[in-house]
């Protein structure tokens, strides 16, 4: 735990702990937090937007896996779980509500 013990120093952004911009791993980050949020909001409030919920969580889940994936600094990752996690549960929830094809195919 010695990060603990070093000062934040870094001027590069409010995600760039390591003082280093990040362009790429902050935009994931923000369009992952951005669909978890669109994704549980039309999930929980209203059921006949399932096509939107199911399409953005999956997209989500997508771009915040990714982003996990190529990830740097703690509060990237941290964001990026928050994103994960409301995109899944959007996800979910447009599923049981008709999923992502329901009333257009079949």
């Amino acid at each position: 735990m010695a990060q603990t013990m070093r000062p934040n120093a870094a001027g590069n952004g409010l995600f760039a702990t390591d003082g280093k911009p990040h362009p790429l791993q902050d935009t994931l980050l923000l369009v992952t937090l951005v669909l978890g949020l669109t994704a549980f909001v039309t999930g929980l409030t209203a059921p006949g937007l399932h096509l939107l919920s199911s399409w953005a969580g999956l997209v989500g889940i997508i771009t915040g896996a990714y982003g996990q994936w190529i990830s740097v600094t703690t509060r990237q990752r941290f964001g990026l779980i928050l994103g994960l996690g409301a995109s899944a549960i959007g996800f979910f929830l447009g599923m049981w509500h008709g999923g992502p094809f329901g009333g257009v195919v079949g």
